[in-house]
C-alpha cells in the first residue's frame, strides 16, 4: 500500500493555496459551481493554480456544468483532473476527454459497486456525504457502508478535519482523503495551521498502517 494522498478543495486564496502546497498537499480543488460559498470563477482559478508547483495536481470541481463550460475549463487549465460532483452521467464524464474524478454522494441504499460499475473510466470515486445541495456539508457519512473491495481507487470525503482523518485512514484504507471545510476559519478561508494539521495526522495513519505490517 502507498502513502494516502491528500487534496484539500474549495482554495480561493493565494496564501492559502501556498501553505497547502507547503503543508504537503497532493492535489488542490476549484469549485467552479457558482451556487457554492467557495465558488471561484475560471479565471480566478486559472491564476490560483498558476501558483502551484509541478506534482502537485490541479483539480476543478463542476456540477451538472454544460458541454461549453467543460470545454472551457479544460481548455483554460489542460493539465487539471476534472472532479464531478453533480448529477452527471458516465457520458457526460467521459465527454470532456479528460482523466476525472466522480463523486458518490453515500446516503441509505446506496449501492457504491453499481456506481463504480457505471463510472468503470474514472480516476477514482469520491465518497462524500449525502444531503441536500451538492456536497460542501462538513457532515461524515458511515462509512462502514462501504464495501470492503471497490473496484477503483476510494477518496474519502465528508466531514473530515484533523481530529477524525487519522481514523478515517485507519478504518476505510482510501487512496486518497479530502478535505474542505474541516481545514477553514470560514467559508473558502483556510487555516494553515489545520492544513499542516490535517496533513500531519494522515501521515500519522500511514506510519501506523506501515508499522502494523512489519
Amino acid at each position: 500500500m502507498s502513502r494516502t494522498r491528500i487534496k484539500i478543495c474549495g482554495l480561493t486564496q493565494e496564501a492559502d493555496v501556498d501553505a497547502a502546497v507547503e503543508a504537503g498537499a497532493d492535489a488542490l480543488g476549484f469549485v467552479l459551481y457558482a451556487k457554492s460559498s467557495r465558488h471561484v470563477t475560471l479565471e480566478r482559478a486559472a491564476t490560483l493554480i498558476a501558483r502551484m508547483p509541478p506534482f502537485v495536481t490541479p483539480v476543478l470541481l463542476v456540477v451538472n456544468a454544460s458541454q461549453q463550460e467543460l470545454h472551457q475549463a479544460t481548455e483554460r487549465v489542460p493539465h487539471a483532473l476534472v472532479q464531478f460532483h453533480g448529477d452527471e452521467t458516465p457520458a457526460q464524464c467521459e465527454s470532456v476527454g479528460r482523466p476525472f474524478v466522480r463523486a458518490a454522494r453515500m446516503g441509505p441504499g446506496f449501492d457504491l459497486l453499481d456506481f463504480a460499475a457505471h463510472f468503470a473510466r474514472a480516476q477514482a470515486l469520491l465518497l462524500d456525504a449525502h444531503v441536500e445541495g451538492y456536497g460542501g456539508s462538513g457532515k461524515v457519512f458511515d462509512w462502514s457502508q462501504i464495501p470492503p473491495s471497490v473496484p477503483l481507487p476510494v477518496v474519502l470525503s465528508g466531514g473530515l478535519n484533523p481530529a477524525n482523518v487519522t481514523d478515517g485512514v485507519l478504518r476505510v484504507r482510501p487512496w486518497a482523503v479530502d478535505v474542505s471545510s474541516g481545514v477553514e476559519l470560514s467559508k473558502g478561508v483556510k487555516s494553515a495551521e489545520l492544513m499542516r494539521r490535517f496533513c500531519l495526522a494522515v501521515r500519522q495513519a500511514d506510519d501506523r498502517l506501515a508499522d502494523a505490517r512489519i
